[in-house]
Formats: structure tokens, C-alpha cells, sequence
């Protein structure tokens, strides 16, 4: 593989990536979840995620969003092998139907 074709793959990945972590934030602030907490509780050694950081200027409140599925939001995370976050999702989501 020529590198032009692999800096290609790599560049879309981490396009790829920053969009499932802007979907994680907003749906997160769709349901008045902190999405820095809530990273937190998944990823506790890694509380400064830059990425995240970064996001955070790209979200909306709550009422300029559109709606976000919540198998959106999992199916996301599940992709990108985020399996600790998206089990606490799940059990927000849990929280929430009750």
C-alpha cells in the first residue's frame, strides 16, 4: 500500500472517529448527561481526552438538536470498540425508560 493511500485511511478514521465522539456529546447533552462525566465513568484513567475537549465547541443545546437514537449512539461506539462507554450508556438508557 502507497503511503498517500495510507495517510488516506488514516485521515478518514480519525474524521470518522471525531464524528462518533461528537454523537456521543450530543446525545449526552440531549438527555442532561455531562459527556465528561460520563467518559469518565468508562475511561477513569483517562480523564483528558483531547478529542472530547475538542468536540465540546461543535455541540448545540439540547433544543437546537435533532434527535439522537440511542442505538445511534451505541452501534457508534460499539465500531470504534468504545464497549466500556457504551455500557454505561446502556445503563443510562436503562435508567431513563424506567
Amino acid at each position: 500500500m502507497n503511503k498517500e493511500i495510507e495517510q488516506q485511511i488514516i485521515k478518514q478514521y480519525q474524521q470518522d472517529e471525531k464524528m462518533m465522539v461528537l454523537v456521543f456529546s450530543q446525545w449526552c447533552i440531549n438527555h442532561n448527561l455531562d459527556p465528561f462525566e460520563i467518559y469518565a465513568q468508562a475511561y477513569p484513567t483517562q480523564r483528558d481526552n483531547p478529542l472530547l475537549t475538542d468536540t465540546q465547541k461543535l455541540t448545540v443545546t439540547k433544543e437546537e438538536a435533532g434527535h439522537i437514537e440511542d442505538e445511534t449512539v451505541l452501534n457508534m461506539l460499539s465500531l470504534y470498540g468504545n464497549d466500556e462507554l457504551a455500557a454505561i450508556i446502556s445503563k443510562e438508557i436503562h435508567k431513563n425508560n424506567k
